[in-house]
């Protein structure tokens, strides 16, 4: 043990809040860094925003091009067939899939919906078993809501379990604590008092808004069982906002629709691959790591971590080239839509919150290959600290020496910076362009009597926005969630306004 390890084990709560204070140090100092910088080694912030300009027409060239990869793949997974290939497997029959859906005041009709979808499963639906877990504090209505879709859907699947979560002493309100403890129920139910060989069931989380594909647990299924490290695989599909996209505003729909093409880049990358929303796992290897933790909000990179930590970094993300289907923010009028979509991305935000654990993590396990453990650790920080980085630096680093130092201005590097850094930015606007025709492809067909030339012609005029977009949607909230987590201002998971399904009427709930 080295004497880092040492002192993190002594001093557990100075170890966390340093950690926790780094993120949001971090994000200001590199934000304000353009600023100050510029009275004071202005050839240096100089180099600094070119640098970043360099990485972003990286990132931007590289996220096209695995877009476009994730695409071509999506299409060919959606065609395939899946079980016809699947019944090449002896054992096929014994797969049981687990579907944990975590809600709470969802309106009926969206977990209507999401069952109706769950129905068209290509896999036998007698080998797929839903637990929703509902929070005990919704009171009669989440029983009303239990009794309403089980009499509707219960002799359809396997099983269609509900369970109200209690408000336990030591857990904190929200997804992860409600999913571990649906998570249980459903093995209790399965593996306890059923006799299923754990060995053979899958485990998924899904958000109660999420559809998933007719394909997903054929795919799924194919995948487990050719993987000779099913138990140590968390399997991740394509996340895409696109269930309402027509009905929300202008500013959350270019967020949505360009959110829906960055996951479908980041599913391409396997290296870079974290499950997030909606995935699945082997019921074994969850039951062996303990469940979802249910003392913080952030579920989805916090499952990974305890799993790669705790199987001595042998977990790996592979991509299910399969589109899921989900809500884009919305509410009833327009500021409302903008207020639950600034609140979903800060919760997202907040999943830097982690920090202090993976970090801390990092450093007590020795049992875990250094540079396995160390890349994965560098790629975490580099996309949380910098979620709210980004935009400053792109979008007014540039101008701001010449601006703020008039001395500077007049030096050679001075007058080019502005000119270098908007030349290597203009490059990035073809990664755009790449961005706009796939969502042109994979979002839903508005119905219009307009030529497709002139519908696609006013899709990249809505992606003009994309400055005021990123700002309020993703530097905003993300630096809201740096500071908040610096000052120690802990966010509670806040639950948003939520609108029932398109002729499902309006209920809200």
């Amino acid at each position: 043990m080295n004497s880092l390890q040492i002192w993190t084990k002594r001093h557990p709560v100075r170890t966390k809040r340093a950690l926790e204070i780094l993120p949001g140090l971090v994000s200001w100092f590199l934000i304000l860094f353009p600023v100050w910088g510029s009275w004071v080694i202005p050839e240096i912030v100089a180099y600094y925003i070119i640098g970043f300009s360099v990485y972003w027409f990286y990132r931007s060239m590289t996220t096209a091009g695995l877009a476009v990869l994730g695409y071509l793949k999506m299409r060919s997974f959606l065609v395939y067939d899946w079980m016809g290939d699947l019944k090449n497997f002896p054992d096929w029959k014994k797969i049981q899939h687990i579907i944990v859906i975590p809600t709470y005041k969802e309106p009926v009709s969206t977990l209507r919906r999401t069952l109706k979808h769950l129905q068209e499963q290509e896999f036998p639906l007698k080998n797929i078993h839903v637990m929703l877990s509902f929070e005990d504090r919704e009171g009669e209505t989440a029983r009303e809501k239990a009794r309403e879709l089980q009499q509707e859907f219960g002799g359809v699947l396997g099983h269609l379990w509900a369970t109200y979560h209690p408000d336990l002493p030591g857990e904190v309100k929200g997804k992860s604590s409600n999913t571990s403890w649906g998570a249980k129920e459903a093995k209790r139910m399965l593996v306890d008092t059923e006799g299923i060989e754990i060995d053979y069931i899958t485990i998924t989380s899904e958000d109660a808004d999420a559809l998933l594909p007719k394909q997903y647990f054929a795919c799924l299924t194919y995948h487990f069982l050719d993987s000779p490290a099913r138990y140590t695989t968390i399997w991740q599909a394509i996340l895409q906002f696109y269930n309402n996209i027509w009905k929300v505003p202008l500013f959350v729909r270019v967020f949505s629709s360009s959110t829906s093409v960055m996951l479908l880049s980041n599913v391409a990358r396997k290296d870079r691959l974290i499950n997030f929303s909606t995935y699945s796992a082997s019921l074994k290897m969850i039951d062996a790591i303990g469940y979802w933790d249910t003392d913080v909000i952030p579920e989805d990179w916090r499952l990974f971590f305890k799993a790669f930590f705790s199987l001595k970094g042998k977990v790996t993300v592979e991509p299910l080239f399969l589109p899921i289907m989900a809500d884009a923010a919305e509410a009833e009028g327009v500021w409302k839509t903008y207020v639950n979509q600034y609140e979903q991305v800060k919760r997202w935000a907040w999943g830097v919150s982690d920090t202090p654990y993976v970090i801390s993590r990092w450093i007590q396990s020795d049992d875990v290959p250094f540079w396995e453990k160390t890349i994965r650790v560098i790629r975490v920080m580099e996309d949380h600290f910098l979620w709210p980085v980004n935009w400053f630096a792109i979008t007014i680093g540039a101008l701001l020496p010449p601006l703020l130092n008039k001395e500077f201005s007049r030096t050679m590097i001075g007058k080019t910076l502005p000119q270098v850094s908007s030349a290597i930015l203009t490059v990035c606007l073809l990664a755009l362009l790449v961005m706009i025709i796939l969502n042109f492809k994979l979002r839903p067909k508005k119905e219009s009597r307009r030529i497709p030339i002139l519908g696609f012609l006013g899709e990249i005029l809505e992606f003009i926005t994309l400055p005021i977009v990123g700002f309020f949607f993703t530097a905003l909230p993300g630096i809201d969630a740096h500071t908040r987590l610096m000052l120690g201002k802990y966010i509670e998971y806040k639950v948003t306004e939520k609108i029932a399904p398109e002729g499902e009427g309006q209920k809200r709930e």
